[in-house]
């Protein structure tokens, strides 16, 4: 019997890091959209939010793109 692949094993952790770190990039530009006196501040609180979503929507699935199992013929 065959165990599980190690190296998919790591694929999927790394998926899930990507996801992790574009949820903690989110946390931290709430926090600083909270508690942001001035427009500046709240404009890159608001940037850092809007990118970190975008990293969590593109990141991982670009990651799933490039190792995922071909076709078999």
């Amino acid at each position: 019997m065959i165990g599980p692949d190690p190296s998919a094993r790591n694929r999927w952790l790394l998926i899930v890091c990507a996801r992790l770190a574009g949820a903690a990039g989110a946390v931290l530009g709430i926090i600083l959209l909270a508690r942001a006196h001035d427009w500046p501040t709240k404009g890159l609180g608001i940037a850092i939010v809007l990118a970190a979503f975008y990293m969590m929507a593109t990141v991982p699935a670009a990651l799933a793109h490039r190792w995922r199992t071909p076709p078999v013929k």
